[in-house]
């Protein structure tokens, strides 16, 4: 029973702050909603016995990638003005969207998919199954080729961002290293008698 509320207010939450995540104008904020997302999600993976899941989930995403998704957006300074200009031409295209997945959301919902009369609980493991040990197990023998795949997709991307900051700005000052170590005393110093 204590489950079930663990999992009302874990799912609550994480819908509270999705939620959140789309409704806020400021991006910043929307960054701190993902975040409470990702805290609730991690609670969802602990309740289904899924510890490593939840601590990577954590520790990843709410350590790491929220941080930097953080600092790029500090460092973008996106104009709210300029942002809400336009928002009129896509308001019909959007509302089309809306209404779609509404339609797709209350046909699933009404199915009949989740109307089994008795809600399905976790079955929990004994303690000699290791999580990290059977995720191993089915993602390095049955998904092998999509987590080779991910990982090249990954590494395109880490070089992509890294090409794209070595590009030359007009506004930017750069030092030249071999100038700098070429320079000769000389050049430098003058001796102006008095």
């Amino acid at each position: 029973m204590i489950e079930i509320g663990f999992f009302y207010l874990f799912a609550g939450m994480a819908v509270f702050a999705a939620l959140g995540v789309i409704l806020s104008a400021n991006t910043m904020y929307s960054a701190m909603w993902l975040i409470l997302c990702f805290f609730n999600a991690s609670g969802l993976f602990f309740l289904l016995d899924a510890e490593f899941l939840g601590i990577v989930l954590i520790l990843i995403y709410v350590g790491a990638v929220m941080v930097l998704f953080m600092f790029v957006v500090m460092m973008l300074e996106v104009n709210q003005a300029q942002k809400r200009e336009g928002w009129l031409n896509y308001l019909p295209v959007g509302g089309m969207i809306a209404l779609i997945l509404f339609v797709e959301l209350v046909a699933a919902s009404t199915s009949g998919i989740f109307s089994t009369g008795e809600m399905a609980m976790a079955s929990h493991l004994g303690a000699e199954v290791n999580n990290t040990v059977e995720i191993g197990k089915i993602l390095y023998t049955e998904y092998l080729l999509g987590f080779e795949i991910a990982a090249i997709i990954l590494l395109v991307a880490l070089v992509g961002a890294i090409v794209l900051t070595l590009r030359e700005r007009k506004d930017a000052k750069y030092q030249d290293i071999s100038k700098q170590v070429k320079v000769r005393k000389e050049d430098r110093l003058r001796k102006v008698s008095m």
